[in-house]
């Protein structure tokens, strides 16, 4: 069946909030276990909901802990959100030749739309699906079907692109093709490990792989 719906993880797929997720996550850290986590240490935290990293952490402060990370990751956001090359110009032209898209991610909703108005992109997605709207974050299938129920598309005929084993499974899992971004934070070898169907070096390789529509 011929691809005609893209879904896409946000953070290190579409937007490089890489800088800005490992600072958030230091400060709060520092904050309550100074000078014990250096930036190698963030990685694994990356893509998981924060309720499930710091529950690792101190079981007894998740809540506390979230709100000291989301304070500074909302003042700091437009420093250090960046965009990734060829994202912009490709959401563009596969929205304009009919594609139908959406984003998947595991962000509450604010902290989504402030990196959607930042690089504009918002004015490309027919649907976001946030933590704020599921049961289950990724790589449970559950955000995955949603977004496509809302799409009116079929897991044959999507897509789940994005930069972390969340996504691969996430897609895998709902039945969808997927793609993984070589510029992961955690490398392309990683994101090689969970066999996507496709391995995108920019995000303007996705316009070959689905056609014209």
């Amino acid at each position: 069946m011929k691809i005609n719906t893209l879904l896409f993880d946000l953070d290190g797929t579409l937007i490089n909030t890489n800088d800005l997720i490992i600072e958030s996550f230091l400060h709060t850290l520092h904050t309550y276990y100074p000078d014990q986590y250096v930036r190698e240490d963030i990685l694994p935290f990356i893509g998981p909901t924060l309720y499930d990293t710091f529950s690792t952490i101190n079981p007894e402060k998740v809540e506390e802990m979230i709100t000291v990370y989301r304070k500074f990751n909302h003042e700091q956001h437009d420093v250090l959100v960046t965009e990734y090359e060829t994202v912009f110009e490709t959401v563009k032209a596969l929205k304009e030749q009919g594609f139908k898209l959406g984003i998947v991610t595991t962000k509450i909703r604010d902290t989504v739309n402030m990196g959607l108005k930042l690089t504009k992109l918002d004015q490309f997605f027919d649907v976001v699906v946030t933590l704020d709207d599921v049961e289950n974050a990724k790589p449970h299938p559950e955000p995955v079907l949603k977004a496509l129920e809302q799409l009116g598309s079929s897991p044959e005929e999507a897509i789940m692109v994005g930069d972390n084993h969340h996504d691969i499974e996430a897609g895998k899992n709902a039945g969808t093709k997927t793609a993984g971004v070589s510029w992961s934070v955690k490398g392309r070898e990683y994101i090689s490990s969970y066999k996507p169907d496709y391995i995108l070096e920019k995000m303007s390789d996705l316009l070959p792989i689905v056609g014209e529509k």
